[in-house]
């Protein structure tokens, strides 16, 4: 009897063996603890504490005459402003992003380009809790930073202004924090994007600073232009004017700029009603400048915060995907 010869396949994939999140708490561990050591962190840290203490020095000089009269004194120290400096609130908006593209640019083409992406690749490392665990690493960091400003500007508060925050304003305080931590997520995770496109890490970096710059400073204009090209208004107070208003606002909340503007505008003002054009009739029976309770300002702020966190998993899915693909061989 004999045997028929089995042609030679072609080698079956090679399957995964274990978790593909083994070794993810060590790349998230090594990351903090490159990040938390690293001159460009300390040097943004550096600067995030001074403007946050002059700032909110600033704003505490300007809000301590009404000490007894406001029942959020707290909350004003994240938004008031004071000639010639901008708020608290205006300062992190500029800042947290360049933190955020500082720590991600170059993730995956800086172990690509000192050769150590395959080293890395070759221990019982899966990609997938290679590049999570970089980017959980970066936003642990960014997360614990924000945590310390924080309790930066409450301390502060309390040594200045002399009363300490009622309960509100600490739930509403933490809540603008987890606010701007999706906001910083945007940013890493687009950089981590680009990082995992480009091999360059000057190209990278220029990529994500051009694309902070449009949302920052054109995109308002841009959405102003498109939407009187699209609706023009023939008659001052038609329904007109009101559809081109909407369209404007549509585009600009496309800016995770504007959606982080609008999320923490409901959170630390709680007389605000509404997050757009509010018509008359819409103000009938509403008591103006009476503050809202938490979890009104939190229904108001809500559709942007899940944009947020949306544009945060979708840009890591990309990077996911672009990663899985891509050669790992210097």
């Amino acid at each position: 009897m004999t045997v028929d010869a089995q042609p030679v396949s072609q080698a079956a994939p090679a399957r995964r063996e274990g978790s593909p999140w083994t070794g993810l708490w060590a790349v998230v561990y090594k990351e903090m603890a490159d990040h938390l050591s690293s001159a460009r962190m300390q040097i943004l840290e550096t600067l995030m504490l001074l403007t946050a203490v002059g700032t909110v020095y600033a704003a505490s000089q300007s809000i301590r005459q009404t000490v007894g009269e406001d029942p959020f004194l707290f909350l004003r120290l994240f938004t008031t402003a004071r000639e010639p400096l901008p708020s608290f609130l205006g300062f992190l908006s500029f800042l947290v992003p360049l933190a955020a593209i500082a720590m991600g640019f170059d993730a995956i083409n800086g172990e690509y380009n000192r050769r150590t992406l395959s080293r890395v690749l070759s221990q019982p490392i899966y990609r997938d809790a290679l590049l999570l665990g970089k980017f959980l690493g970066a936003l642990f960091t960014l997360g614990i930073t924000l945590a310390g400003l924080w309790l930066v500007v409450t301390g502060m508060g309390l040594f200045i202004l002399g009363v300490p925050p009622g309960g509100e304003e600490v739930a509403r305080g933490l809540l603008f924090l987890l606010a701007t931590l999706a906001y910083a997520g945007v940013w890493l995770a687009l950089a981590m994007l680009l990082s995992t496109v480009f091999r360059q890490t000057a190209t990278s970096a220029l990529t994500a600073i051009a694309v902070w710059m449009l949302f920052a400073v054109f995109w308002d204009m841009l959405a102003q232009l498109v939407a009187q090209i699209v609706r023009p208004v023939e008659f001052a107070g038609t329904a007109d004017e009101l559809a081109q208003v909407q369209i404007r606002l549509w585009l600009s909340r496309l800016s995770p700029n504007t959606l982080y503007a609008e999320s923490v505008l409901a959170l630390l003002n709680p007389a605000v009603r509404a997050l757009g054009p509010v018509l008359i009739t819409q103000l009938e029976g509403a008591i103006l400048g009476t503050p809202l309770p938490l979890v009104q300002s939190l229904l108001i702020a809500w559709p942007q915060l899940v944009a947020l966190v949306s544009a945060v998993i979708l840009l890591f899915a990309a990077s996911y995907v672009v990663f899985q693909r891509q050669e790992v061989r210097a």
